[in-house]
């Protein structure tokens, strides 16, 4: 995976890409954004042991790994933008989008409870579904179809963009630092993104759970 991207993960343009990545990935739940992420950080976590060592040797080391700070503040920062445009959107959809989503079992249960746990002061679903399937894309557009207001969805949606983004690279960084920055560790650290999104779901499906 690291062999894939290249030289990439070694270029300011690995920044963008990520940024795209988690843009559109609220429209495109397909793209293997948090994939994307993981891996970044794991080469960062390579590169950094690397200029750490040849730093003992020579006094000038040039830093040509991603830095963690601003792969996290692109993912983030990316994701709350992505919610943000998915939400107008929807709040905007008029009738046709209002139909889509009565058409849906899923999104009108996950609109109306959404809906409950922010007119609560509460939006820890909002968190949760971030890291399931596709969980982003039905909480922004049914928080948006049921006219929710900024103020209420924003601070959530941060909330979940940053709480994603640092389990993501971390997993990528600590995987690579323990595990090395081969295929395995990214590989083992993808699938703990994977159980996080799998239990997100199941809680976020649970008929009985109460948003907080």
């Amino acid at each position: 995976m690291l062999e894939s991207l290249g030289s990439l993960t070694g270029s300011p343009w690995i920044y963008a890409v990520v940024g795209a990545s988690v843009l559109l990935d609220v429209f495109l739940p397909v793209l293997p954004s948090g994939v994307l992420v993981i891996t970044a950080a794991t080469a960062a976590a390579a590169g950094s042991t690397t200029v750490a060592e040849a730093a003992d040797k020579v006094a000038h080391v040039p830093r040509e790994v991603p830095s963690l700070l601003i792969l996290m503040l692109c993912a983030a920062g990316a994701s709350v933008l992505g919610d943000l445009v998915a939400f107008r959107l929807a709040w905007r959809g008029g009738e046709r989008l209002h139909r889509a989503i009565a058409r849906s079992r899923r999104l009108t249960t996950a609109q109306e409870r959404l809906g409950a746990a922010l007119s609560g002061g509460g939006g820890i679903l909002v968190v949760i579904a971030r890291f399931a399937p596709a969980g982003r894309s039905v909480v922004s557009l049914g928080a948006g179809a049921a006219h929710r207001t900024v103020k209420e969805f924003l601070p959530w949606s941060a909330l979940a963009g940053v709480a994603w983004t640092g389990y993501s690279v971390g997993l990528g960084y600590f995987g690579g630092q323990w595990l090395g920055a081969s295929w395995v560790g990214a590989a083992i650290s993808v699938l703990a993104l994977f159980a996080a999104g799998t239990l997100a779901a199941y809680i976020v499906r649970r008929p009985s759970a109460q948003p907080v």
